[in-house]
């Protein structure tokens, strides 16, 4: 960081979070390159976003100084937020389409998953077939995945509406040709529903691969699902990704 480009100081622990959300999805493979992005609003009219850099390296190097805090049109929400070359993602309108139509969210994670978009190509969907593999993932698979259907950059409103109203309801949308978009509370939620889809799309195309027929999780199965609690799910979820990158919370 130099002094061209000052980290500005507000909403410092959110940063950190997304800076370290961001090396989570690259170092599962979710996002290995330079590609995707996570936003989290802050106000009803601002959200801060991960913005790509004059020194840009991809996700798995994000930094709290690249996450910077904008409007709902994409501009500075405070002085020096796109200061130092920072620009805001092609597909912003992702984020902000969905900030403006879903108020029961709070953070969007953008990625593109190799397994989750060759699932989706060869017509495999999203299907709770494990159990206690991956409870939460198991539950989210059981209510539907929705797929938009359209492999394209969604860089405006009007595409990005289109993406709101496959997705519905649910907090995460298939896109195909393209990658997914999971929404949650946190941001931490929206990147362990990423995860979980992930695998499950990965295990799908194990099994079809090895010549197996995909079955959903019998309901009587379903029903012995305990609830681990937000604790367990989520807070210890979280520190193991954490630990993952070698980081401590």
């Amino acid at each position: 960081m130099t002094s061209e480009n000052p980290l500005p100081r507000n909403h410092g622990a959110a940063r950190e979070t997304i800076a370290s959300a961001c090396r989570v999805l690259a170092h599962r493979g979710l996002a290995d390159g330079i590609l995707g992005h996570i936003s989290l609003r802050i106000t009803e009219n601002t959200l801060l976003v991960r913005c790509r850099g004059p020194h840009e390296r991809g996700l798995a190097y994000t930094q709290p100084e690249d996450i910077r805090l904008v409007d709902l049109d994409g501009n500075p929400a405070a002085d020096g937020e796109l200061g130092g070359g920072y620009t805001v993602p092609n597909e912003l309108p992702l984020h902000t389409e969905l900030y403006r139509r879903r108020t029961d969210l709070r953070a969007v994670v953008h990625a593109h998953p190799p397994q989750v978009v060759a699932a989706d190509l060869a017509g495999l969907t999203v299907r709770p077939i494990v159990g206690a593999f991956d409870i939460p993932g198991t539950r989210l698979a059981a209510n539907g995945v929705p797929v938009y259907p359209r492999g394209v950059l969604i860089r405006n409103r009007g595409l990005a509406a289109e993406m709101v109203d496959a997705m519905g309801m649910r907090p995460i949308v298939v896109l195909r040709g393209h990658g997914l978009t999971s929404a949650a509370e946190t941001v931490e939620q929206a990147v362990l529903q990423a995860i979980s889809v992930d695998i499950l799309a990965g295990l799908a195309l194990q099994v079809t691969s090895a010549g197996g027929e995909l079955v959903d999780l019998p309901e009587a199965d379903m029903a012995e699902l305990p609830d681990l609690g937000g604790a367990f799910n989520m807070g210890t979820a979280w520190r193991h990704e954490l630990a993952r990158l070698g980081e401590r919370r």
